[in-house]
């Protein structure tokens, strides 16, 4: 299994606890350190999205705030908030799923990592299994309208 595949799993567990589906792992030395889901209903908290969440597990369990040699993995591209928190982390590589054109930030909307006070950007690779993780989100919605 590879690690947007669990990133994926935490993405499922996201819709059975009601949230939006969107899963984070986030990886060092070929190992999880931290697995999160979105939990902004359940949390009653704006800001624990899954890399959020996934980032303050992962810097917990190394005992650092910076995840120096870390790979993170999540299904939606990151918004903002998620963006900053990424770089000032210096989490070495992203991967994400499916783009957000109306949320995201890296590869849309203010483009977090092309800007000039971005103090650490990581190697963004996007659209790792896109088709699926935009599946998920369409048809979690198609479902609450």
């Amino acid at each position: 299994m590879s690690f947007m595949d669990e990133a994926f799993e935490q993405a499922r567990a996201a819709i059975a606890a009601g949230e939006v589906p969107i899963g984070c792992v986030i990886v060092r030395d070929g190992a999880i350190v931290a697995r999160a889901f979105n939990r902004t209903l359940l949390d009653r908290d704006p800001t624990a999205h899954a890399e959020m969440l996934a980032i303050r597990a992962a810097a917990a369990a190394l005992g650092s705030e910076r995840l120096v040699d870390c790979d993170l993995y999540v299904t939606l591209e990151p918004c903002a908030m998620c963006a900053a928190a990424i770089s000032f982390a210096r989490v070495r590589r992203l991967y994400y799923g499916a783009a957000d054109e109306k949320g995201g930030a890296v590869d849309n909307g203010v483009r977090f990592f092309a800007s000039p006070t971005c103090h650490h950007r990581p190697e963004v690779y996007g659209g790792i299994g896109e088709a699926d993780a935009a599946k998920l989100l369409k048809d979690f919605f198609k479902e609450r309208r």
